[in-house]
């Protein structure tokens, strides 16, 4: 849960950085942010997004960014968590990079997979939809996207690395160099 309370006078910015998954929820639900035509300013505050898409009530939107955020949790993994999937030798879980090939060159897991086009074209005509996917990026943002692209082709157990392969190195394997996206 965001320890920032929103409210519809905040900035964009502000309520993707409490929650960073809203411009998703704001996108699927009301066709909000996805597009130019569609997009909002970072100091444009929620109240006035609201106004100029339809006359949408603040609150009834902050429920549904809420109940976005909650379902994005839901779809996380500590790394932790993963470790000991590994470890139990959990067969059925597919550990799906998303980072660009030089990311994943520079520092991955072992016995991971880079999700380049080629990959994912095969990830999404062989794999069983119920297969346990754990996808990862640098820091766990950029990873819940695919998520939803996977989920919105029929997968149903896709999971995020929480803190992306920077967090992995921290907790789990501290052997492994930590990097920095510019």
């Amino acid at each position: 849960m965001s320890e920032m309370t929103a409210t519809a006078e905040m900035t964009m910015s502000d309520l993707l950085d409490a929650y960073p998954g809203a411009q998703r929820a704001l996108f699927r639900k009301y066709h909000i942010g996805g597009c130019s035509s569609c997009g909002f300013r970072p100091d444009e505050t929620l109240e006035g997004v609201c106004a100029r898409n339809e006359g949408l009530d603040p609150d009834e939107v902050l429920m549904a960014v809420q109940a976005g955020h909650e379902a994005d949790e839901a779809m996380m993994l500590d790394p932790v968590e993963v470790k000991a999937l590994r470890d139990a030798g959990v067969e059925a879980v597919e550990i799906l990079d998303i980072r660009t090939a030089e990311e994943y060159e520079a520092v991955h897991l072992a016995g991971s997979r880079r999700l380049d086009q080629a990959s994912m074209q095969e990830t999404l005509s062989l794999s069983p939809k119920d297969r346990l996917l754990v996808l990862l990026d640098h820091d766990g943002k950029r990873s819940l996207d695919a998520a939803a692209y996977l989920a919105g082709h029929g997968f149903t157990n896709v999971k995020c690395l929480r803190g992306g392969i920077d967090a992995w190195s921290v907790v789990i394997d501290s052997t492994l160099p930590r990097y920095t996206l510019e």
